[in-house]
């Protein structure tokens, strides 16, 4: 059965497939096919430039023709690999399989055999996997990331002189303004984008068991540690990880979504408390022509894009967790759990992206209530108490706190009157006086 959007198991594949798309290169399964192919040829190209004396009739004019066997790669060709896959049953072997039958085809049947020479599977796949997830950051994520930012950077702006009663403990508290509430979250982004972008994408490259031995018995004189380090960094774009075991030991890349997961810990923050908001009608939301909000409830505009983000972002947190806290473990010099648990790398990235675009699409929805801010600022004026017995301390008035306590700490209502008849009634002078009486719950909102 052809997979369809109505058919595939996983939503990412399915009801959002649409909005994962630009993920499918980096991490589908002929993504990954198509990067190992990649590591293999430019490490063959390697191999030609020490040189070893076996490959000197590999001429460098070659070396186009064999890096566009992966740059002109095709789904016919990851289905080729499939179909010797299903023999060897091994996905390494098969790849290797398939490049020498390219060898054949360009002339190059004598040098076969230094196709994937002296390594083992890992170090095509601890490459082909951390190189894919740079792709993916640098061409797909971080400009959705950008975009999201911007967009809440840009609403801090345009808010930031609405006053807003704030809330601590869901309580009335000391008003705040909307923009600056906002900006708390942009910033908060930005500071975990900076640690995000000092996590090294780290690869293993160092035969069976990490100590290039199979290089070394049949190569001793060439220092295949310092060729490994230039292969990743220089050829690759990533941080060479030695000494390892067979396989990387995968501590950046839990860092890394770690800082992933706390990315979207703050969106889905963001998300509760813009959903918050609109529960206390503090925002509207543009209603799309034919949309319908309830099945039972004509009259319903939901909040459905924050919801949304808060469900996938939180998937894609479990699964960047689990990624953390598994792949730093193998044991011994490796066990395989790895493997499997690698192929899902996908999966959180996919769910990541249709969070931060549900977020933005709801954040470009909202309609500012105005006249709701207003009216919970205008009903709070005891939340003025605050500012009246701190210029009290400042005078040296006797027991101010205390004295605003009995105040406000009843279930009356504190009112601008009231307010105003308990200014009266303190002993300071007329210029205090006035100074306290100007203060509302509108211009009360600090810096």
């Amino acid at each position: 059965m052809a997979i369809t959007s109505l058919n595939a198991i996983s939503p990412i594949d399915g009801r959002y497939r649409s909005k994962v798309d630009a993920l499918v290169q980096y991490f589908s399964e002929e993504a990954l096919i198509k990067y190992r192919v990649l590591v293999e040829i430019e490490y063959f190209i390697a191999l030609c430039e020490i040189p070893l004396p076996q490959l000197d009739g590999v001429s460098n004019t070659l070396f186009e023709d064999l890096r566009n066997i992966y740059k002109n790669f095709t789904p016919e060709d990851a289905n080729a690999i499939k179909d010797i896959e299903k023999v060897t049953n091994h996905d390494v072997k098969a790849v290797e399989y398939f490049i020498k039958e390219k060898f054949d085809a360009l002339g190059l049947s004598d040098y076969k055999e230094f196709i994937h020479f002296g390594l083992t599977s890992q170090d095509i796949n601890n490459t082909a996997i951390p190189l894919s997830i740079k792709d993916a950051m640098n061409a797909v994520y971080v400009p959705e990331y950008f975009i999201l930012l911007e967009k809440i950077e840009e609403l801090s702006k345009e808010w930031q002189n609405v006053p807003m009663l704030a809330r601590t403990h869901g309580q009335p508290a000391s008003p705040t303004r909307l923009g600056k509430e906002i900006q708390v979250f942009a910033v908060r982004l930005k500071e975990q984008f900076n640690l995000l972008n000092d996590v090294p994408s780290a690869a293993k490259f160092g035969g069976a068991t990490g100590n290039f031995n199979a290089h070394k018995v049949a190569f001793p004189d060439i220092d295949w540690k310092a060729f490994g380090t230039q292969f990743v960094q220089e050829k690759l774009g990533l941080q060479h990880s030695f000494p390892t075991t067979q396989i990387e030991h995968y501590d950046h890349m839990a860092a890394l979504f770690d800082a992933l997961k706390r990315i979207n810990t703050i969106i889905i923050d963001l998300d509760r408390d813009i959903w918050t908001y609109v529960s206390m009608d503090y925002f509207k939301q543009k209603i799309k022509k034919g949309e319908v909000g309830s099945s039972a409830m004509p009259h319903k505009v939901n909040p459905i894009d924050f919801e949304n983000s808060e469900g996938n972002l939180g998937i894609a947190n479990a699964i960047f967790e689990h990624l953390a806290v598994k792949l730093p473990i193998s044991r011994l010099q490796r066990d395989l759990t790895d493997s499997t648990v690698l192929r899902n790398v996908g999966v959180p990235f996919g769910h990541t992206l249709i969070g931060f675009k549900s977020t933005l699409k709801g954040l470009g929805k909202l309609l500012l209530n105005e006249t709701k801010f207003e009216q919970d600022l205008e009903a709070n004026w005891a939340v003025v108490a605050e500012a009246i017995q701190t210029i009290l301390r400042r005078e040296n008035y006797p027991n101010p706190y205390e004295a605003l306590k009995g105040l406000t700490r009843t279930n009356e209502a504190i009112t601008q009157h009231s307010i105003s008849n308990f200014i009266d009634s303190l002993e300071v002078s007329d210029h205090i006086k006035t100074e306290l009486k100007a203060i509302t719950p509108s211009n009360y909102t600090g810096i």
